[in-house]
């Protein structure tokens, strides 16, 4: 049993070691997905669940929602980011400032 622990440690080093780079990946991620679906959505006026096609492979596990009222869509990867892009008009979309 003691395998199971030295393993358990060596894990939970590895994670703390990563979490940033997965942070940061998540919040790319994120950002990109809130700023495609905000054209998508409001540029090219498709539906929410067709701009998740456009997503590149491997953004498998980000989620987009809708704010319809104040024509924002949000990227979301679980627990680890969240981030923002709203119809600006002629400017097209533009990624909230991260919090």
């Amino acid at each position: 049993m003691p395998w199971v622990l030295g393993f358990a440690v060596l894990f939970a080093l590895f994670l703390v070691w990563k979490l940033p780079a997965f942070k940061a990946q998540a919040e790319l991620g994120s950002a990109y997905a809130a700023r495609v679906g905000c054209s998508c959505r409001y540029v090219e006026g498709r539906s929410l669940e067709s701009c998740q096609t456009d997503f590149e492979p491997g953004m498998e596990m980000v989620s987009l929602s809708e704010d319809a009222a104040t024509k924002t869509i949000t990227g979301s990867v679980p627990l680890l980011a969240s981030r923002s892009a709203r119809y600006a008009g002629a400017s097209g979309c533009l990624i909230n400032p991260a919090n």
